[in-house]
């Protein structure tokens, strides 16, 4: 039986959360065991309310966290707390398609070799200093960490559960999966999957800022790798 947890971390993202929900459900109509968990990462909209709503219509778990956190132990937090042992993961800003979630699942689901299946964004809608800075860095952290996956920032990803609570955290780790499952020894694929614009509100990222913190990540896998090795 195909089962699975789809995890949205969001904050501050009101005006896209009801258009995106419903996407998910309409995508997801001929899977009968699912479920839908959103974290809201100490939104200061009204995120919570909107998404409570939302779940007189849906089944949605609703995590909250009273303070920004940050989206890889958003993400970490929703992995601990769901039910199913096979994971999905996608943005709350709206610009992953939700119907490329059942392209991925088939994938996935086909393959008991494999263990993480991520999207590669065709034509990003994104400004051209983000596009250029992400391309420079997933060369660097490709050519480095051999993770094969020229789109680690794609938020739209399907793993094992088990597996991903077996790494040690760190504020970073969903930028590095690809890396960190192949790094251990584990099956990976990637795939083409749309990319669309952000209708609503901005990027919660700065540029400058990620890449330096990307550096000091790159490292720490770098040797998370190397010591699983020697073992």
């Amino acid at each position: 039986m195909i089962n699975f947890s789809v995890l949205v971390p969001v904050y501050n993202e009101s005006a896209n959360i009801p258009k995106l929900v419903t996407e998910i459900f309409l995508s997801l109509e001929k899977y009968k065991n699912f479920e839908l968990i959103i974290i809201n990462d100490g939104s200061e909209d009204n995120s919570a309310e909107i998404i409570n709503k939302l779940g007189k219509n849906y089944p949605i778990t609703l995590i909250n966290h009273e303070s920004n956190l940050g989206q890889s132990f958003s993400i970490w937090n929703g992995v601990k707390k769901s039910k199913y042992k096979t994971i999905v993961t996608l943005d709350g800003d709206g610009q992953n398609n939700p119907n490329d979630i059942p392209k991925l699942l088939n994938v996935f689901f086909e393959d008991e070799k494999l263990f993480l299946i991520g999207g590669i964004r065709k034509k990003r809608k994104d400004n051209i200093i983000k596009i250029i800075s992400s391309k420079l860095a997933n060369k660097i952290r490709s050519y480095i960490l051999e993770d094969d996956c020229i789109d680690t920032g794609c938020s739209l990803k399907v793993f094992d559960k088990k597996i991903f609570l077996s790494f040690s955290y760190f504020n970073g780790i969903h930028r590095f999966l690809p890396a960190l499952f192949k790094g251990y020894g584990y099956q990976t694929r990637f795939i083409e999957v749309d990319h669309r614009i952000r209708i609503y509100g901005k990027s919660k990222y700065g540029t400058f800022d990620r890449l330096l913190k990307g550096i000091k990540d790159l490292i720490k896998v770098k040797h998370m790798i190397k010591e699983n090795k020697k073992l």
